[in-house]
């Protein structure tokens, strides 16, 4: 099966959110899991990442991620990094032919970039990460390697919907907390349950941090077990581990 990679026009370098459709892995993996901290066997994740790293036109060292730790950091990249990868949940460059990646299963992924001035950004964007302030640092770390802030666009690609994501009354409390407005977010559930619009409080911390374009996919992980992986409905069902979605982009 080939790879489905799904784009937006509102992105001009070359750049993908690959479904798990087209990949090595079998079971409850089965497809294109990027997950190096999966259980997944090594050799099926190895070769999953070098055919996403084929689709965007490099070699597979050139494929590059962090370690995400649901965390506001951001690393720049000038070349692929030797070593530990960076404890961050977002990358810039401005180097032309590496890939920047993020790797998701319900959190939002975040591609960015200003054509015009050669930068190009991913950000990895759970509701921990985007509460923090992760999508404010990576556009200030694109405006500080010369983006335009005006000029950047960003789109958040499949995450999981606001009808598929229910949290308790204190993880409202804690968005209440940064600011009362945050409510508009949340949607009443059964019981004390809410539902939180994950795509939406992106898309507005994106528009809060001055971009010039910024619009999601529309597309849920959650509901659709065929495209793509979800954290929360392998929990459901039972499985010990899940697979990760890769989303990547190149000058």
């Amino acid at each position: 099966m080939t790879l489905e990679i799904l784009s937006s026009g509102a992105l001009a370098p070359r750049h993908g959110f690959f479904t798990r459709r087209g990949g090595a892995s079998s079971g409850i993996f089965a497809g294109l899991n990027c997950g190096e901290g999966s259980s997944d066997l090594a050799e099926a994740v190895t070769l999953n990442r070098a055919r996403v790293a084929g689709a965007m036109g490099v070699r597979p060292e050139r494929l590059v991620t962090v370690h995400q730790v649901h965390s506001a950091n951001v690393a720049t990249i000038e070349a692929p990094p030797q070593g530990a990868r960076p404890r961050a949940d977002a990358i810039v460059t401005s180097h032309p032919g590496i890939a920047i990646a993020v790797l998701t299963a319900d959190c939002a992924p975040v591609l960015l970039a200003d054509a015009e001035a050669g930068v190009v950004g991913a950000a990895h964007a759970g509701w921990r990460g985007a509460l923090g302030g992760v999508l404010g640092n990576v556009v200030d770390a694109m405006v500080s390697l010369g983006a335009d802030r005006e000029s950047i666009a960003a789109v958040v690609g499949p995450t999981i919907s606001q009808t598929a994501y229910e949290v308790g009354p204190e993880f409202l409390d804690t968005f209440l907390a940064d600011d009362p407005h945050n409510g508009r977010f949340f949607a009443g559930g059964a019981g004390d349950r809410v539902h939180f619009d994950l795509p939406g409080y992106v898309l507005h911390r994106l528009r809060e941090a001055g971009v010039g374009h910024a619009e999601w996919i529309r597309m849920c992980t959650f509901s659709d077990p065929e495209r793509f992986y979800s954290y929360r409905r392998a929990r459901r069902e039972g499985n010990a581990d899940y697979g990760r979605l890769i989303s990547a982009i190149v000058l």
